[in-house]
């Protein structure tokens, strides 16, 4: 009888080194599979409320100054008591979770948990008119499915929620390259060499995914605008300067709101969160009345027709869009701001194009676009090329990138930091402060 070969421990170190390196590559391709699955039942529901609402608003025009108040304290309440750290966009949470070292504290902000509250409130904030985009929420659920996944792994959590945060945005939006660029710029802030094939393999498996199940698609349609010569490109600096103050007045206002307001209103608003929320939604539902309903959801709709068709915007709608959702992110529901901001943008650039009668519409409104997200989030890197991949419009990849870093450096005289990570700074004192209760060195 043969005897089965002896192996030196050298080579057993080797097995096992190749051993682990398949699963991690096995976890990380199977997590992208389950976030682009996510993706996508999320975007079906998310147009299914959307579509329900404005049905609603067909049988009754008022209906809105009913259902939307009611429909945020339904929501605000169903998140503190079931699902708490789903609030908001979710975006700070995944930056958070990242950054903390406890397994535990991490999964308070992602986890399978989170992932389902996070869905089933993102509808219902869509459902009752609240200003709220998918595309945030994908990226927590994004992060909290890789970190269901990879619990065994403890050493490889901070790159399995950047990988889950990067997929969510590719297939959230169907745009791969904008995703890999978030994880960089917004989740990470550096670029990991050891990783970097890793999360690039789960952004094309949650592609692949949303291609598989819902086919190749450009978000926003695909545009050919550009501009022209001579006066055509003064409308660059000024959308950069517009967006960028008015995203960075956006972001202001949230970070306040968010850490607290000084003195009594402040203290109100923190004891009394379901009459804040009713508040909130009661404001929307004005900004919806006064647009004619359109500022209600993501603004997808708006924005598409108007860059196909080349009629502009409502005069208000950009002011109204940019007021409605930020009651709805201050209100503690959940939602993202991503597709809300480019639709603000976009009313506010066609309202720029009324000093450039000459100027095809389309440009300018995706100048508005890039540089109102781009005063949002200060992630100018991640504004021009979601936005150009969004609309299939490479012409105009190089006064995109001008009014981004334009838009970038304006947001800043009025916010010194983008909302994402100085929302993040506040779940991760919170974070901390739990730990610190839970092991007994509480202050």
């Amino acid at each position: 009888m043969m005897q089965r070969p002896h192996l030196t421990e050298r080579q057993l170190r080797s097995v096992r080194v190749i051993s682990t390196r398949w699963q991690r590559r096995v976890i990380f391709v199977a997590g992208g599979l389950a976030v682009g699955a996510a993706a996508v039942g999320l975007t079906q529901a998310s147009d299914l409320a959307q579509f329900l609402f404005a049905r609603l608003l067909e049988k009754w025009r008022y209906a809105s100054f009913v259902v939307t108040p009611l429909g945020f304290v339904l929501s605000v309440f169903l998140t503190s008591r079931f699902f708490p750290n789903s609030q908001g966009s979710g975006i700070p949470q995944a930056i958070a979770a990242r950054q903390l070292g406890d397994y535990e504290a991490r999964g308070r902000l992602v986890s399978f948990r989170i992932a389902v509250g996070k869905i089933l409130l993102t509808v219902l904030g869509l459902l009752c008119g609240a200003s709220v985009g998918r595309e945030g929420p994908t990226v927590q659920v994004g992060a909290s499915v890789m970190f269901a996944i990879g619990r065994m792994s403890p050493r490889r959590q901070p790159g399995l929620i950047l990988a889950g945060a990067a997929a969510g945005v590719a297939a959230a939006f169907n745009t791969p390259l904008a995703g890999i660029v978030f994880g960089i710029e917004e989740m990470s802030r550096a670029f990991e060499v050891r990783t970097s094939g890793l999360i690039i393999g789960t952004v094309i498996a949650a592609g692949l995914t949303s291609l598989a199940l819902v086919g190749n698609y450009a978000y926003f349609g695909h545009t050919a605008t550009t501009l022209g010569h001579g006066v055509d490109w003064l409308a660059v600096p000024i959308c950069g300067v517009v967006g960028g103050l008015a995203g960075g007045l956006f972001s202001r206002l949230v970070i306040l709101l968010a850490f607290g307001l000084p003195g009594r209103l402040g203290s109100l608003i923190k004891r009394h969160p379901l009459p804040f929320a009713f508040a909130c939604g009661l404001g929307v539902a004005v900004c919806g009345y006064l647009s004619g309903d359109t500022i209600y959801g993501t603004g997808y709709a708006q924005v598409k027709h108007a860059l196909e068709s080349g009629a502009p915007l409502p005069e208000s709608f950009g002011l109204l869009k940019l007021l409605a959702t930020l009651l709805s992110t201050v209100s503690g529901i959940p939602g993202g701001i991503f597709s809300p901001s480019l639709a603000a943008g976009a009313g506010l650039g066609s309202n720029v194009a009324h000093f450039f009668p000459g100027t095809p519409l389309g440009a300018i409104l995706l100048l508005g676009m890039v540089s109102y997200f781009a005063g949002v989030v200060q992630a100018p890197i991640t504004a021009f090329v979601i936005v150009t991949e969004m609309t299939d419009n490479h012409a105009m990849v190089v006064p995109l990138m001008a009014a981004a870093l334009i838009a970038y450096g304006s947001s800043r005289l009025v916010c010194k930091e983008g909302v994402y990570h100085a929302l993040a700074k506040g779940f991760l004192q919170r974070a901390r402060a739990d730990s610190a209760c839970a092991t007994g060195n509480a202050p």
